[in-house]
């Protein structure tokens, strides 16, 4: 029986790509998307591929969106083997003066409303779905932005607004992995890299197949694999 995957924000980017992967393994890709129409075209483009790829209407800060989403993958699949918890927002960018000091909270609010509560919002939603699987995993998309040993380190990128929701996200894995520590469920934190994309820029080192490989490791992992941690690739990452 071939496996079921949503990736939020996925049509385009790391998203994308990410689906991309994950389709070539033979997995059925759901592209969450907040304009429906991008994510059609996306969805197409994967088919033209051989990818079984479908769009799904999915704004993760409406909850109308999740509720709806969850019905239709009940609905025409009943199980939920991956969820892939990508999008999200940078307000911010390097060398501005959106310093902790100046920071809006305007900013703030705004950014951990989709990197971090919404995370919440439709993990939990997609829970019960997760739990009918034989291998559920969850995957949320960090940065090392996130890693307060590596900003104390001296990582000169400090955006406290898209940073610390990352960090937040990062303790949400935490708490989410021992919660669900006596299931089948997996859970970790995933930093794809810096990665040409419309976030990262095109100052970005690396390319998207790259970016995706991370969260293709962690949405696959055998039943041996990790819980609860923080990887770029295989290797774990300080938190």
């Amino acid at each position: 029986m071939k496996k079921i995957a949503l990736i939020s924000g996925a049509n385009k980017g790391i998203g994308l790509e990410t689906a991309r992967q994950l389709g070539q393994l033979g997995i059925t890709v759901l592209l969450g998307a907040r304009d429906l129409a991008k994510g059609v075209a996306a969805a197409q483009t994967l088919k033209q591929e051989g990818i079984d790829a479908h769009a799904v209407q999915f704004d993760v800060l409406k909850s109308a969106d999740i509720q709806a989403a969850v019905a239709r993958i009940e609905r025409e699949f009943g199980v939920l083997d991956i969820l892939v918890n990508n999008a999200a927002i940078l307000t911010e960018t390097l060398g501005s003066i959106n310093t902790a000091l100046t920071v809006s909270e305007a900013d703030l609010r705004k950014t951990f409303d989709t990197n971090f509560f919404a995370v919440i919002s439709v993990t939990n939603a997609f829970v019960p779905l997760l739990r009918k699987s034989v291998a559920g995993r969850i995957v949320n998309v960090s940065s090392i932005v996130s890693s307060l040993t590596t900003q104390t380190q001296g990582l000169s990128a400090k955006m406290l607004a898209y940073d610390a929701s990352k960090t937040a996200l990062n303790a949400y894995t935490v708490h989410l992995a021992d919660a669900l520590k006596d299931t089948k469920i997996k859970v970790n934190s995933a930093n794809p890299g810096w990665v040409k994309t419309d976030m990262g820029t095109d100052a970005a080192p690396m390319d998207v197949q790259y970016g995706a490989k991370t969260e293709v490791y962690l949405a696959t992992l055998p039943e041996d694999g990790p819980t609860g941690g923080f990887f770029h690739l295989e290797d774990p990452l300080p938190w």
